[in-house]
């Protein structure tokens, strides 16, 4: 089993997301304590080539795998999660 945690970016990410999703993020971050056997991941290409992403509606959470635990490090909106 993996240790999942949340970067403080993404921390505060969660804390803006609706009331109404942030359950389903939840359950997400929950499903990826069990790295790999995880349905729905996709791994990213070019600059963010070594993280992941999984999706929820039309919300993303992105994260990297490193040794036993999967860092979130981004959770928003699918139109701008991949900007900066």
């Amino acid at each position: 089993m993996m240790h999942v945690g949340l970067t403080a970016e993404a921390a505060a990410q969660y804390g803006e997301l609706p009331r109404s999703i942030q359950p389903r993020i939840d359950n997400i971050i929950r499903r990826l304590a069990q790295w790999p056997k995880v349905s729905g991941v996709k791994p990213l290409i070019g600059r963010l080539a070594g993280n992941f992403r999984i999706r929820t509606g039309d919300y993303r959470v992105v994260f990297r795998v490193s040794g036993d635990k999967v860092i979130v490090w981004k959770i928003g909106d699918r139109k701008d999660v991949y900007l900066d």
